[in-house]
């Protein structure tokens, strides 16, 4: 809900002049679009509500909420509650994120002054390190990005062999096919395109939900109430905290999204929309997949489907996970391009496009090369749930937790209540422990996974 502030607004900000609020902080006033506009890049086509909210909820309703029953056998009712809680906290991180793009000029107005999570980055700390913020920033990204396209391969060789496991045919080599699918996302130049990709994902995804859902139904008298306790598995648990966290990670993608929007002020209410529908989803379908198959869950819940039903579905995912490749992959190329190569005179490398704005010959190979290295990686570490849980512990919570609340008190300490900032120091406490846990004990279960491999 959108209110001219007469009085204190909840997320923390002072009454300095009137002005357009929102829930978590400062929405841009129309007066602000030009320099939206000029910060995204004028030219591009504009993007509706709904279509950011097609690409939020691909990116935190995607192919890993098939490792989220995984999360619930180590878990019990703790893992449903982080299920909740990580909703409530990306959603929060995600709009503070967003208030660190804008400042309140001399007519107290509030415009967009920066246009990236990396600007944020080097704002805060300049000014004596007026690029470090922004490399680690970059760094971080990219692993995040690549890692998750690394898993939408790894998924799609995964869920082919086990849909044909009678055909010659290997999960590496239809990781491989997959691949040669996805290399036209190579052409890809705007988000728009990307756009219409998240909307098909969407409706798989929901066609997915209501088979599995419905085939747990089908046996809801043996379900096994009894195996969902208060417990923890010490060594395993924190994975399944790394899991939970990467399955809601947007924020890298926030900043343009919000850069894109035909109109700003209607981000708010698309992050809300968009974490409560999917903190539903993700919940009911954890547990309801979880009772059914109790201690035999697997890492990917479509593996414990009678092989009829498997092959159904895990087309249906395959889909999925082809359509949902090019957003991150975007995302990353967008992130390469813009640090290594269109960095002004501190660039490491030419210019991709041309002065015509077409993509150079050997920008396209880069991008290819960039599919193919998922490729490989997919082939050499093909441990879904591991690779997820790593992630989500490694570049997760340091994207969705650590920095944006660390920003919004550096950049808004002069303008916060405290009890924002209350909250904003515990979300990096709680993150920086999940964090650490997290991944010291993914880091040793895939230790232990190539171990077995190399025994079988």
């Amino acid at each position: 809900m959108l209110q001219e502030e007469e009085e204190e607004v909840d997320v923390g900000y002072k009454k300095p002049r009137k002005r357009w609020m929102g829930a978590e902080g400062p929405l841009p006033p129309s007066a602000s679009k030009e320099a939206c506009s000029e910060l995204s890049g004028q030219g591009k086509p504009k993007i509706t509500a709904w279509e950011a909210g097609w690409n939020v909820t691909n990116a935190i309703q995607g192919m890993f909420v098939l490792g989220l029953p995984y999360a619930i056998l180590h878990g019990g009712y703790l893992g449903l509650f982080l299920i909740i809680f990580a909703a409530v906290v990306c959603c929060y991180t995600g709009k503070i994120l967003i208030a660190c793009l804008y400042e309140e000029n001399e007519d107290g107005e509030i415009v967009r002054v920066r246009d990236s999570y990396v600007d944020i980055a080097n704002a805060c700390c300049a000014p004596r390190f007026p690029t470090l913020g922004g490399r680690i920033v970059n760094v971080a990204q990219i692993i995040e990005l690549v890692m998750t396209c690394i898993l939408y391969v790894v998924v799609s060789g995964n869920l082919m062999y086990n849909s044909f496991p009678n055909l010659p045919v290997s999960q590496k080599s239809w990781s491989i096919i997959a691949t040669a699918v996805l290399l036209p996302c190579a052409f890809l130049k705007n988000l728009k395109a990307v756009s219409k990709f998240s909307l098909l994902c969407t409706l798989a995804h929901f066609v997915i939900n209501i088979l599995v859902i419905a085939y747990c139904l089908s046996r809801a008298r043996d379900w096994a109430w009894d195996k969902v306790k208060f417990y923890i598995d010490v060594k395993k648990f924190p994975i399944s905290i790394g899991i939970i966290v990467f399955s809601y990670t947007s924020q890298i993608f926030l900043p343009s999204l919000e850069g894109n929007m035909q109109n700003p002020k209607e981000f708010h209410c698309m992050m809300n929309w968009t974490h409560i529908a999917a903190c539903i989803l993700k919940g009911l379908f954890a547990l309801v997949a979880y009772l059914t198959w109790a201690d035999e869950t697997k890492e990917v819940i479509t593996d414990n489907l009678p092989s009829t039903i498997r092959a159904v579905v895990n087309i249906f995912l395959v889909a999925k996970a082809l359509l949902s490749y090019p957003l991150p992959f975007f995302a990353a190329v967008e992130v390469l391009e813009r640090s290594l190569f269109q960095d002004g005179n501190r660039a490491f490398f030419p210019n991709c496009y041309g002065g015509d704005g077409r993509l150079k010959s050997w920008g396209l190979t880069l991008r290819c090369a960039l599919v193919v290295f998922t490729l490989l990686m997919a082939i050499y570490v093909p441990h879904f749930a591991l690779l997820m849980g790593l992630t989500g512990s490694l570049t997760g919570a340091g994207l969705c937790f650590l920095l944006p609340s660390l920003f919004h008190l550096k950049l808004l300490w002069r303008k916060l209540l405290w009890h924002h900032v209350f909250f904003d120091v515990a979300i990096f406490v709680i993150g920086g422990i999940c964090s650490i846990s997290g991944f010291i004990h993914s880091l040793e279960g895939l230790i232990e996974a190539f171990r077995t491999n190399a025994e079988d």
